[in-house]
């Protein structure tokens, strides 16, 4: 009887009002206020776009406005804002013909001018500099310009000679010809020696004959094969009279000019993808398809009118090392074009969550700002700063790229390996990270991140797989060591040279100046990536002494091999920004650098298990850390607009959330 009195009460003063006061207010409509009007720029905004961009910036602010210029880029109205995106509810038969028209208007407007014929590191800059731009619009775009030019065209570029330069090149740049790259097999994919395409000369006639011999042969994924490529480079093994020379690229018409498929290839479509329905990714067969002795594409090897084989080159291993060496320019790309995608996914998060509002702490106070609530300012700081980090380890990747020498072709495998792997890794977090912090709004299509996720995902796997590149990374770094062993010679390359100093010590106790020190920080990196490198080496050795394969032992160490590829990504990223940093005049834009760069530091001692695994840090250091994790997403939360705006991104490149979102879905806006 009690608890049906007690009840009865609450429910009385429930219905009841009293007579003195409301018991229940309505609260004002929500208005949005720019995040512009409360936020501080301490430092200049052009000076650390510059830094972040680190070349080209005029000439990516003139495709950026070249895109905005025309209907073509789907230029849609969402309050007062007008954006430029893909219209993703087309058929993917549509998007792959828009995707081809933007890159016809793209072509007669002379942007492609140059990226085949023009010499030097200055012309390179430019085009992956635009090739960046283009991916911030649309990943299909970019990926079908990219398989054109940085899969066909550098294929021609490296492993062609003169003849074919003179040939292909030019119709290449003025797409009079449609290129693809046909790689990848329904049966192999990063295994690149064990593809099952033959190919055999036959010297009757100097022709090749190339032949898809079973079902698991057939060339798959191939961008640009379902529907417009016109040729294809084909990696094929060569056989000559019955002896497998290894594989090789030979050049071969798939198409007719009026886009007729040839006598004796079949292509199917590989159909809808979870992304990039804008390129045409298709499957060939080739039934004894016959090209001329000349189209063996012959920088490595050629093969003589009367059927001998030729090379510089005799060892066979070498001689596919130094075939494939060129390719490092796909994951160059993929590295850069992540960052990239990173940026655009935190520019509207960031954005977001300084316009939008959520619970009060105090009865009758206005609703907390998303970024003031420590947990969101952990959630997408650290991110933040990765980014950053990324950015300039990225622009280095760029300029050893473009200033290649035949001495740095590994450092650049090793480095170009590594940075993908990590970049591409980062990009999908932070996609889904940002999707999250964005709540539903993050759901639907126009407000990018949501769909940035299906469009990038690919990038783990294409241009070698995530995991395959980072124990290539590893297996680099061993044989470095068992060389410099062996030499009795001291550490040289790949940033090793750390190795030749004293073991670094990690203090008992962590002091906040202590733990954003760039000294304390980089010998907590190099203390790890050394003592990982050893423990891997020392592993492969005790697998090989019970009568283990080295190739058996290295698949046993793969744990230890994981470990180390990221400690040398990371220890490489930091060393990067450290120089970067240290590029800056005193002053509040190197301030808020080294909070970032003390971010980046301190998140990857956080997140890697491997420092509380192997003894690195204490138990009571880890703590120090999270804790000071926490102190620099307070410092870094009044430069949040001021570090994504420098990003450079125009506003028509980002999304309707980013903005004034209540206009954007106001009723009025579903008229327009």
């Amino acid at each position: 009887m009690d608890r049906a009195l007690e009840r009865t009460k609450i429910l009385s003063n429930h219905l009841v009002q009293s007579s003195s006061r409301q018991i229940l207010s309505t609260n004002a409509c929500l208005s949005y206020s720019p995040p512009e009007l409360a936020e501080a720029f301490d430092f200049d905004v052009k000076e650390m776009r510059q830094l972040l961009d680190g070349h080209n910036v005029q000439d990516r602010d003139w495709l950026f406005n070249l895109i905005m210029q025309s209907r073509l880029f789907n230029p849609t109205k969402r309050g007062e804002k007008v954006f430029v995106t893909p219209d993703f509810n087309l058929t993917k038969e549509m998007q792959r013909e828009i995707t081809m028209k933007r890159i016809d208007y793209l072509l007669d407007r002379g942007v492609f001018q140059g990226w085949l014929t023009a010499k030097g590191s200055q012309a390179e800059l430019k085009k992956i500099a635009l090739q960046e731009v283009s991916a911030i619009f649309d990943h299909s775009l970019s990926i079908k310009i990219g398989v054109h030019f940085f899969l066909w065209g550098s294929a021609i570029l490296f492993f062609g000679t003169k003849r074919h330069h003179d040939k292909w090149l030019g119709d290449t740049e003025n797409y009079v010809v449609k290129g693809c790259f046909a790689m990848t097999e329904l049966g192999h994919g990063s295994n690149v020696r064990g593809i099952e395409t033959v190919t055999r000369y036959d010297s009757s006639t100097g022709e090749f004959v190339i032949n898809t011999p079973c079902e698991s042969a057939q060339k798959y994924w191939i961008g640009g094969a379902a529907n417009h490529a016109t040729h294809t480079i084909v990696f094929s093994q060569l056989e000559i009279d019955g002896k497998n020379q290894g594989v090789h690229a030979f050049i071969c018409q798939i198409r007719d000019a009026d886009g007729n498929i040839c006598p004796n290839i079949r292509i199917a479509d590989c159909g809808h993808k979870i992304g990039l329905n804008g390129v045409d990714n298709g499957r060939i067969w080739f039934d004894n398809v016959r090209i001329p002795r000349e189209n063996l594409l012959n920088s490595v090897a050629d093969v003589s009118p009367d059927g001998q084989y030729l090379s510089s080159i005799k060892d066979p291993d070498q001689r596919f090392a130094a075939f494939l060496a060129p390719l490092t320019s796909g994951r160059v790309i993929i590295a850069s074009s992540a960052v990239y995608s990173a940026k655009v996914g935190l520019a509207i998060a960031i954005r977001y969550s300084l316009s939008r509002r959520a619970f009060s702490v105090k009865p009758n106070e206005p609703e907390v700002m998303l970024l003031d609530y420590p947990s969101h300012q952990r959630r997408l700081l650290p991110l933040l700063a990765k980014t950053y980090a990324m950015s300039s380890a990225a622009n280095y990747l760029k300029m050893i790229y473009v200033n290649r020498t035949p001495q740095s072709i590994k450092t650049i495998h090793v480095v170009s390996s590594a940075f993908k792997a990590i970049h591409t890794w980062h990009n999908m977090r932070t996609l889904q990270e940002c999707r999250e912090a964005c709540g539903g709004q993050g759901l639907k299509t126009e407000n990018h991140i949501g769909h940035f996720k299906g469009e990038f995902d690919v990038q783990s796997t294409f241009e070698g797989d995530n995991n395959v590149l980072m124990q290539q990374v590893s297996k680099a770094l061993h044989s470095e060591y068992i060389a410099a062993q062996r030499k009795n010679k001291p550490f040289q390359g790949f940033g090793l040279e750390h190795m030749n100093k004293p073991c670094p010590v990690i203090p008992s106790q962590l002091t906040s100046s202590t733990l954003r020190s760039s000294q304390f920080q980089m010998d907590a990196f190099c203390l790890r990536e050394r003592d990982l490198l050893s423990r891997f080496v020392a592993e492969v050795s005790q697998f090989q002494a019970k009568g283990q394969t080295k190739e058996i032992a290295f698949m046993q160490s793969y744990q230890l091999a994981e470990d180390l590829g990221r400690a040398f990504s990371d220890r490489t990223i930091l060393q990067i920004f450290i120089e970067a940093e240290a590029t800056v005049s005193t002053g509040s834009l190197k301030n808020v650098i080294g909070l970032l760069r003390s971010m980046y530091a301190l998140i990857c001692l956080e997140e890697d298990a491997a420092f509380l695994r192997y003894g690195y840090l204490s138990m009571d250091n880890a703590a120090a850390v999270r804790k000071e994790v926490m102190k620099l997403c307070s410092e870094l939360r009044p430069h949040a607009l001021a570090l994504v705006s420098s990003f450079g991104i125009p506003d028509a490149f980002l999304s309707p959330i980013a903005f004034d979102w209540i206009d954007a879905n106001s009723w009025s806006s579903v008229h327009q």
